[in-house]
C-alpha cells in the first residue's frame, strides 16, 4: 500500500508539472522539439519527485517517533550470545588502501567490542587484494603489531589472495569457501568503516530474534574529513541523512538496500543464494558484476530470506572522499556498475521492490544524461525560436491567428513548485533538529546550524552542474563501452593541484564557455535563465582545487560552520582512532628513508624477514629458467638498491621464500657505505 502510494503521489505531482510545461512552451507542445523537451521533463520530474516523497515518509516516520516496523524493536529483549554460542566474522577486504588507517580502524572495533564482554563470540578477518608491494609488507607487520598490541592472534587473522577474481566480492566468496562454515554472520567492513562495539552486538541480536532475516544494514554516518568539500558532504549526511533513510525504512520494510559495508549478513543462504555468475559478453556490460552489492540483496530476497534497513542504530561509520576528483573517481566505477544492472532489471524471480532499486541505482547516474540533453533541447528550442519567423495561421480556415506566447507566471510557478520539491526535504531536516534543541546543539548551535544548512545549499547549487557534466560522460562512456579501471580509493586529505584539476575540468570549462557564448548571441533572456548552470562549470576548476583544501575546511570549523554531532560530542571509537593515528604518525618519525617502504623492511629488518617469511606458509616449486630469473633479480637490488626494481619484480622476490632468506643474509654482509646508505643499514 505504501510503495502504490508513492507511485500515485509521484505520477500526480510529475503530470502537473508536465502539463505546466506544456503551457509554458511558445507552442505549447505542438511542435516535435517541444514534445521531446516535455517528454524528457516529464522524465526529471518524476526522479526528483521520488526524492521528495521518500524523504515525506520519512519525515512522518521521524514525527511519530514510534516505528512499529523499525528492526531495532528486536532490542527490547536481550540476548545471551555468550550462551547461544553464536559465531560472527568481521570481515575487512583491502585492496591498495592506507594501511596505517585501516588497521587503526579495526583495532578501535576490536577495543570497543571488548569492552561489551562479547568479544570472544568474534573474530576478524583481512582479505587483501593489494598488489603494491611496499604495502603488502606494510600490511603483513600492521597486521602483527595490532596482534601483538591486542593480543588477538587466534582472533585476527590475515590473508592475501594472490590472484584477485571478482575484486571485493570474489574476496568475500574466498572467505566463505574456506570459513565460511564456522560463522553464522559476517559482518562486512569497508577500509575506512569503523562501529561500536555495542553495535555490533545489536546486529547480531536483532539476528537472533529474527529468523527470517537474512541481511541488516547500517546507516553509516560521514565521519573524519577535514577538506572543504568533504565537511560538506558530512555535515549533509548528518543533517538530511535520517529524513532520506527513514523513508527508504517506510517503503521498503524488509525488502531493502544492502550497500555493501557495515552490514550483517547470515552466512549460510548467503553462500547458497548469492554465488554471482559471470554475465555474458564483454565489459562494461558483461563480464564480472561490479556493484555486487544490490545484485546479492536481490538475490537473498528472491530465496526468501528479508533485508532490514536499521535506520536508527547508532555507533556505524565511514569516511567520505577527500575532494571532488576523488569523489567522482568513485563515481566513474560505481556509473558503470550500476548501469551493469539493466542487465539484470527482468531477472527471473527478482521481487519488484528490487528491481526498483536496481532502476533507482540506474537513474542515480543515468539522469544526468536527462539532465544534458534537457538542457541541449532546450537551448536548440531557443535558438530556432529566435530566427524562427512567426506562424500566426498554421492551420487552414481559422478565424483567429496563433499566437506564440510565453507565460512568465506559469514558468515561475513551475520553477517554484521545483524548488519546493528539492529544498523541502532538506529544510524539513533542520527543521525537526531545531524541534530538539539538543540535537541542534550537536551542530552547533541553532544560529551556526542555519548558516552552515544556507552555506550547504549554496554549495550544492555550484557542484550539481559540474556532477551533471561528469555523470553524464560516464554514462556516455559506459554505453559506447568504454571500461573503467576499478582501483583503490584515496582517502586521506590530499588536495587538487592546478594541473590535475586542469587536466579534468578543461573540457567541461570549454563547454560552459561556448554554450553561454552562444545564448549570449542569439537568446539573451535564455541566457539569463540558465546562468546557474553554466557560471559553475564555467569555474569548475578553482571551484575544485579550493573545496579540496584542508586549511579551508579547518578554519571553517574554528567558526563553527559545517560542525557535526561527532566533532561536538565525539563518539569514544572516533577518539581513540585520532590518538592512534597521531601516534603511528610520531612512531615513523626518524625511521631512515630506505624503511619508508615495506619492501626494505622485508629485506634488512630480521623480524619482519622472518614474519614475511612465514605467512609464505609454504615453498613454491618453480622452474629453474623462474628461480634463476628470480635469483638475477635479487643481484640487481643488491647491486643497485631497492629502486632499481620495479614493483612487478618486487612483487615476484616477495613471493619466493628462497630469495628473501638469502637477500637479507647479504644485505647485512654489504660493507659499501654508499650501498648500506641505500638500504638503511647502520
Amino acid at each position: 500500500m505504501r510503495r502504490w502510494l508513492l507511485v500515485l503521489c509521484i505520477l500526480i505531482t510529475t503530470g502537473i508539472a508536465v502539463l505546466h510545461m506544456y503551457a509554458i512552451l511558445p507552442h505549447h507542445g505542438t511542435t516535435n522539439l517541444e514534445r521531446a523537451i516535455t517528454i524528457v521533463f516529464g522524465g526529471l520530474f518524476a526522479w526528483i519527485s521520488i526524492g521528495f516523497w521518500e524523504a515525506m515518509a520519512g519525515l512522518l516516520s521521524l514525527v511519530r517517533r514510534s516505528d512499529r516496523f523499525a528492526i531495532t524493536r528486536a532490542l527490547n529483549k536481550e540476548v545471551a550470545l555468550r550462551e547461544r554460542a553464536v559465531r560472527t566474522a568481521i570481515l575487512v577486504p583491502i585492496c591498495n588502501e592506507d594501511v596505517a588507517r585501516v588497521f587503526a580502524g579495526l583495532r578501535v572495533t576490536y577495543e570497543s567490542l571488548e569492552k561489551t564482554g562479547q568479544l570472544e563470540q568474534f573474530d576478524f578477518y583481512v582479505l587483501s587484494d593489494t598488489q603494491n608491494p611496499d604495502a603488502w609488507v606494510d600490511e603483513e607487520i600492521a597486521w602483527a603489531e595490532l596482534c601483538e598490541s591486542v593480543e588477538g592472534f587466534n582472533r585476527v587473522f590475515y590473508r592475501r589472495r594472490r590472484v584477485n577474481l571478482k575484486r571485493k566480492s570474489g574476496n568475500i566468496a574466498d572467505f566463505c569457501r574456506r570459513w565460511g562454515s564456522s560463522y553464522k554472520y559476517m559482518i562486512v567492513f569497508d577500509a575506512d568503516s569503523v562501529m561500536a562495539g555495542s553495535s555490533l552486538v545489536a546486529l547480531v541480536t536483532m539476528m537472533e530474534q529474527r529468523p527470517k532475516v537474512g541481511i541488516i544494514q547500517t546507516c553509516p554516518m560521514a565521519v573524519n574529513r577535514e577538506t572543504l568539500i568533504g565537511r560538506v558532504g558530512q555535515f549533509a549526511n548528518h543533517l538530511y541523512g535520517p529524513i532520506f533513510t527513514a523513508g527508504l525504512h517506510f517503503l521498503q520494510l524488509g525488502d531493502s538496500h544492502y550497500w555493501g559495508h557495515n552490514a550483517i549478513i547470515r552466512v549460510a543462504p548467503f553462500i547458497k543464494h548469492c554465488a554471482l555468475p559471470k554475465l555474458s559478453g564483454r565489459p562494461p556490460f558483461g563480464g564480472d558484476i561490479l556493484s555486487h552489492d544490490f545484485v546479492e540483496a536481490a538475490l537473498m530476497r528472491r530465496a526468501g530470506w528479508e533485508i532490514w534497513l536499521a535506520y536508527d542504530l547508532d555507533g556505524s561509520y565511514e569516511e567520505m572522499p577527500p575532494t571532488l576528483l576523488n569523489e567522482l573517481k568513485r563515481d566513474r566505477r560505481w556509473c558503470q556498475g550500476n548501469l551493469q544492472h539493466l542487465r539484470m532489471l527482468f531477472g527471473k524471480g527478482i521481487f519488484p521492490a528490487h528491481r526498483a532499486l536496481f532502476l533507482h541505482g540506474i537513474m542515480a547516474y543515468g539522469s544526468a544524461l536527462l539532465w544534458v540533453l534537457f538542457l541541449g533541447l532546450s537551448t536548440a528550442l531557443a535558438i530556432t525560436e529566435s530566427f524562427r519567423l512567426p506562424d500566426y495561421f498554421p492551420a487552414d480556415r481559422v478565424l483567429f491567428p496563433t499566437w506564440p506566447v510565453w507565460h512568465l507566471q506559469w514558468a515561475l510557478t513551475l520553477l517554484i513548485t521545483t524548488a519546493v520539491i528539492l529544498f523541502l526535504p532538506k529544510v524539513s531536516s533542520v527543521a525537526i533538529v531545531i524541534a530538539k534543541q539538543r540535537r541542534a546543539r550537536d551542530f552547533g548551535g541553532v544560529m551556526r546550524l542555519l548558516a552552515s544548512f544556507v552555506a550547504e545549499v549554496l554549495f550544492a547549487t555550484l557542484f550539481s552542474p559540474i556532477r551533471m557534466f561528469f555523470h553524464s560522460k560516464f554514462v556516455l562512456m559506459t554505453l559506447l563501452g568504454r571500461q573503467t579501471s576499478w582501483g583503490s580509493q584515496q582517502r586521506g586529505d590530499r588536495e587538487t593541484g592546478w594541473s590535475e584539476a586542469l587536466r579534468l575540468h578543461g573540457p567541461g570549462t570549454v563547454v560552459a564557455l561556448v554554450w553561454a557564448a552562444v545564448l549570449f548571441v542569439y537568446n539573451r533572456s535564455f541566457f539569463w535563465w540558465n546562468i546557474p548552470v553554466f557560471t559553475p562549470l564555467g569555474l569548475s576548476i578553482p571551484l575544485s582545487v579550493w573545496s579540496s583544501r584542508a586549511t579551508i575546511g579547518r578554519a571553517l570549523r574554528r567558526r563553527g560552520l559545517f560542525l557535526i554531532p561527532e566533532e561536538v560530542a565525539p563518539a569514544p571509537e572516533l577518539l581513540d582512532l585520532g590518538n592512534i593515528l597521531r601516534k603511528n604518525e610520531e612512531s615513523t618519525v626518524g625511521l631512515p628513508s630506505a624503511w619508508q617502504n615495506g619492501f626494505s623492511r622485508a629485506v634488512v629488518d630480521p623480524r619482519i624477514n622472518a614474519l614475511h617469511l612465514d605467512l609464505l606458509r609454504h615453498k613454491r616449486k618453480v622452474s629453474e629458467g623462474v628461480a634463476r630469473r628470480r635469483q638475477g633479480l635479487g643481484d640487481k637490488a643488491l647491486r643497485d638498491g631497492p629502486e632499481s626494481l620495479s614493483a612487478a619484480e618486487k612483487r615476484e622476490l616477495l613471493y619466493d621464500p628462497a630469495v628473501m632468506r638469502d637477500l637479507h643474509k647479504k644485505v647485512w654482509e654489504i660493507t659499501d657505505p654508499r650501498l648500506a646508505g641505500i638500504w638503511g643499514l647502520p
